[in-house]
């Protein structure tokens, strides 16, 4: 049986991640920072943890937790999605909860959970956005989660090298039907899932430090 984590669960594509491995029968450990998305992920029948991931307290907390586990899988999904264009600064409130979320949970998490990845030989996979690929800027729509998702990126690139015995990838979702991506996007939860998780199956280590798209595709660029 394979163990797959999932960091940042409660709802949308975590949530989705959680129902289709457990599924297939795989042991998942799951987080959530509320009592109700902790109620979610058991009645899926994943084992879960409070961890609040835009809290470096709380973060710093996630090995003793998993205490030693061999993570086959290991995902980050958690994010939030500010909105604001270049005509105004963000806030520094604002600001401070996206980076938190977005690039400084990924960046705790990595010294705590990528050991546990390479005593399994397994991946681990952060969530990111096509808007974060700075080749690929059509406007400044969104600029402080651009922001924050090309930084993430950069985090996993570095972060690899450190960890050889681990396959680290970014991995965008894609745009998909949830509170974040509207009910406008052309994914479904489940079809974003289903496609990332044949990506995922099927990394090998030449994609380390990769930047890919949910149906396994490369960014051209950065």
């Amino acid at each position: 049986m394979s163990t797959v984590l999932v960091i940042g669960a409660s709802r949308g594509i975590g949530l989705e991640f959680v129902r289709q491995y457990v599924a297939d029968g795989a042991k998942v450990i799951a987080t959530a920072r509320d009592d109700a998305g902790l109620q979610r992920l058991k009645a899926l029948g994943a084992e879960a943890l409070r961890v609040d991931v835009a809290q470096p307290a709380s973060i710093s907390g996630l090995a003793w937790m998993l205490d030693g586990e061999e993570i086959d899988l290991a995902l980050y999904v958690a994010g939030v999605f500010p909105p604001g264009d270049a005509l105004a600064p963000p806030t520094r409130e604002v600001f401070d909860q996206t980076m938190h979320t977005n690039v400084l949970g990924a960046m705790q998490a990595i010294p705590q959970v990528a050991p546990l990845v390479e005593a399994a030989g397994g991946s681990f996979a952060f969530i990111t956005s096509g808007m974060g690929c700075i080749g690929e800027v059509p406007s400044s729509s969104n600029w402080t989660y651009r922001v924050s998702k090309a930084a993430l990126n950069m985090a996993v690139a570095s972060a690899q090298h450190d960890y050889p015995g681990a396959i680290l990838v970014a991995l965008s979702p894609g745009w998909v039907q949830t509170d974040m991506g509207g009910a406008d996007a052309p994914l479904t939860p489940h079809d974003s899932v289903a496609a990332m998780r044949k990506t995922l199956a099927a990394l090998t280590p030449q994609h380390k430090g990769a930047f890919l798209n949910y149906d396994g595709s490369r960014f051209a660029t950065w």
